[in-house]
């Protein structure tokens, strides 16, 4: 019961608690992503260096609780150890416990490097976002559609950095096609850098046809990826299936829609 309760706060929003648990750990987060950035600045360093590494060992005791509290609750530790937000929690704690270990003064260089690891955390954001979530879904969803869309685009650019070679030649700046590739992704994305650019008039007229069709490749992946989100939308909530954990469950689901485990009750579920 214990078990059912903790798994339910840790890894579901759809009750007050497991609200608080959340914007809690979000707070965490952002306090120890921030005090990576400012600790890098010598001055800040200098004054406050000794305060940041207590925070950063009281934050590292938070996470590594919540770690071994995420491997508790569920009925797989594996697949949690070894999923991609089960490696991310690794790597929050991580640095911490290796600096200890590996503690000396000619090894200062190499925890400096590790300690920015820790920058990781902000990754940990993404759990608690409902609709990154939803995001993250929907890309997958429409991976088939934009690999299609990438394989065209990546043959158009070809296409057209070998046209240009033709058009404007060694003498305007494309000296090779690779370079004039490379034009024509900068152009087509709308970016524009400017160190090449088309000196004939039908190679300044192509550049302007690249130019429009830019706007519009720039759409379409956009509508694939809106078209997923509004099938995937429909009344769903924040339960984790705690054999598989898998998310995403029909509101009034009661076995996981994945490996038919039964999901543990949310009785005290905001409306």
């Amino acid at each position: 019961m214990m078990r059912e309760k903790l798994h339910e706060i840790i890894f579901e929003a759809d009750t007050k608690v497991g609200r608080l648990f959340d914007i809690i750990l979000l707070i965490v987060i952002l306090v120890s992503v921030l005090m990576v950035v400012l600790v890098s600045v010598e001055s800040i360093e200098a004054r406050w260096g000794y305060h940041v590494t207590i925070a950063e060992y009281i934050i590292t005791g938070i996470f590594t609780i919540e770690y071994g509290l995420r491997i508790y609750t569920v009925k797989k530790a594996r697949s949690y150890i070894f999923s991609y937000y089960g490696i991310v929690d690794l790597l929050a704690i991580l640095p911490t416990f290796l600096e200890l270990v590996l503690a000396g003064t000619h090894l200062l260089v190499v925890i400096r490097v590790l300690r920015l690891i820790r920058v990781f955390r902000i990754f940990k954001l993404t759990r608690y976002t409902s609709a990154s979530t939803l995001l993250a879904r929907a890309l997958w969803a429409s991976r088939a559609k934009i690999s299609v869309f990438l394989t065209a685009i990546f043959t158009l650019t070809i296409v057209i950095g070998t046209l240009m070679y033709l058009i404007e030649g060694p003498q305007n700046g494309f000296r090779s096609i690779p370079e004039s590739i490379y034009w024509s992704i900068v152009t087509m994305t709308t970016v524009g850098y400017g160190d090449i650019s088309p000196a004939t008039p039908f190679g300044k007229f192509v550049a302007g046809i690249v130019m429009i069709i830019g706007y519009a490749v720039l759409a379409v992946p956009t509508g694939i990826v809106s078209v997923e989100l509004s099938k995937l939308s429909n009344a769903k909530n924040t339960q984790v299936c705690p054999n598989c954990l898998t998310e995403q469950h029909e509101d009034g689901a009661k076995y996981c829609h994945e490996c038919g485990q039964k999901l543990n009750r949310n009785d005290n579920m905001i409306e």
